[in-house]
């Protein structure tokens, strides 16, 4: 008996049995570049005469979030192409998007709040940026929940792309946020800063501070989401694979 239609376009459009060269080059490079930016950040770059240590912790927390951008808008590209083309592999990029861009939006939360602790002498405070931030994850979380929600696989495809093209407004809303609210009291690590601002830094090229945020961004904007989301990829369609085989092996038995 032959393979269903679905179980042999899956298998024809994703041959992953092996380990893709480019992929493990890619890890390595990753891996690498991130302990670089770590370096700089932790051993290199200067420490803060105001903030002291402590503001170290803007080397990851900076770069998590455009690295968190760049992953959601691989899900606005996968929820445009999707709707144009509909394949079932720009739904599983968009999906791959959402997953490690609501990880990394995670990480910047997180460290976020434990830079502010000794600077603003609290976890959290809702402060505009903050407050935006919290509603990007927490939209893209219900992106997750939902797409899961809906039965019919087309109908999940068509809500997860336009959901997704429409979430990436809460992300371009924290983006803009800190330069139109007066009151937020959240630094803005390019340009000026609110007058509320507490917790400016500069970006002095003499004590490796610019080179260490500029570094960290390059990699976190390029190799990490991208690495991450190719993992991403690769795992899905493996469990289309898993999928395929079971569809095969019930439709022998019956």
């Amino acid at each position: 008996q032959e393979m269903p239609v679905g179980a042999a376009q899956i298998a024809s459009d994703s041959e992953q049995s092996e380990f893709p060269t480019a992929l493990k080059a890619l890890t390595v490079v990753t891996v690498i570049a991130v302990v670089m930016g770590l370096y700089m950040a932790l051993v290199n770059a200067g420490t803060d005469t105001v903030q002291g240590d402590v503001q170290r912790i803007f080397y990851i927390h900076v770069p998590a979030f455009f690295a968190a951008f760049v992953a959601f808008s691989a899900t606005v590209v996968g929820g445009v192409q999707y709707l144009r083309k509909r394949e079932k592999r720009w739904d599983t990029l968009a999906l791959a998007g959402a997953e490690v861009g609501l990880v990394l939006a995670i990480v910047n939360i997180v460290t976020g709040a434990i830079w502010a602790r000794p600077i603003w002498n609290t976890w959290w405070t809702w402060d505009p940026r903050l407050t935006s931030a919290t509603i990007m994850a927490l939209t893209y979380a219900a992106y997750l929940m939902l797409r899961n929600g809906v039965e019919n696989q087309e109908q999940r495809y068509r809500f997860a792309a336009v959901y997704g093209i429409l979430a990436f407004t809460t992300v371009i809303a924290t983006i803009v946020i800190i330069r139109i609210r007066p009151d937020t009291i959240h630094p803005a690590v390019v340009g000026p800063s609110q007058a509320n601002a507490r917790g400016a830094f500069e970006l002095d090229a003499t004590r490796g501070v610019a080179a260490a945020i500029g570094f960290n961004m390059v990699v976190w904007m390029t190799l990490v989401p991208i690495t991450l989301m190719w993992y991403r990829v690769r795992l899905e369609n493996m469990f289309e694979r898993v999928n395929a085989m079971k569809v095969d092996l019930l439709s022998r038995e019956g």
